[in-house]
């Protein structure tokens, strides 16, 4: 999921909006950093033996 959101750079290379002064390109990649940790951690707990 989140290779796929950042996979087609021209859809976030722009600067606007901005979330606290920093650049939409910015923000956007951190987003997806911490929704793949969030994902990565799902999976792990949903497949992990008792």
């Amino acid at each position: 999921m989140p290779f796929g959101a950042t996979l087609w750079v021209p859809f976030y290379d722009k600067l606007t909006p901005e979330l606290a002064g920093i650049p939409f390109f910015y923000w956007y990649l951190f987003l997806w950093v911490g929704l793949g940790a969030l994902v990565t951690a799902v999976v792990f707990f949903a497949t992990r033996e008792r």
